[in-house]
């Protein structure tokens, strides 16, 4: 597949991009190994309090979020693309196998597709995060929702438990 970054859309595509202070394998286990996903994938007070990942294509992403008022999200995905120690793609469209679902998760009413690309770079690690949506209504709900703050937030708390595995 193409670098997504060359196909970027700003009007129906959300970016995070840093330069983390972390090794690449660090990341790829905490983003690929349930145990290590749970502590840091959910700004805090939200928690995940479940995670089931089948990495390869056609495998089950879910997470499910719990908020400090009791507020549950169940969120399933399916990868579609998986290199390791670079490339990780799953979309919400989807549940394993490929099974198109009708609705979008709990979280989001809608669907989209998530990117993570790591590479190395002098001092850690170029980590770039990428939600696509279907249309600039997703795009935006999404945005508003806090994609950015949300992300960043869950990106730093990655960073951070990066250092402790």
């Amino acid at each position: 597949m193409a670098n997504p970054k060359d196909t970027l859309n700003p009007k129906l595509d959300l970016v995070l991009e840093r330069l983390v202070d972390a090794p690449i394998e660090k990341l790829w286990k905490a983003w690929t190994t349930p145990e290590h996903l749970m502590p840091w994938f959910c700004p805090k007070p939200w928690q995940t309090t479940e995670c089931e990942i089948n990495l390869y294509p056609g495998g089950l992403f879910r997470t499910v979020m719990e908020g400090p008022e009791r507020e549950r999200h169940d969120n399933r995905g399916c990868y579609l693309e998986i290199v390791e120690n670079s490339r990780l793609v799953w979309t919400s469209a989807l549940e394993e196998g490929y099974r198109p679902l009708e609705t979008g998760n709990d979280c989001l009413e809608t669907h989209f597709t998530a990117f993570v690309l790591m590479e190395p770079a002098e001092g850690g690690t170029s980590y770039t995060a990428i939600a696509r949506h279907g249309s600039e209504a997703a795009c935006k709900n999404h945005a508003e929702m806090g994609f950015e703050d949300g992300w960043g937030t869950a990106l730093d708390q990655l960073i951070s438990y990066s250092k402790e595995i």
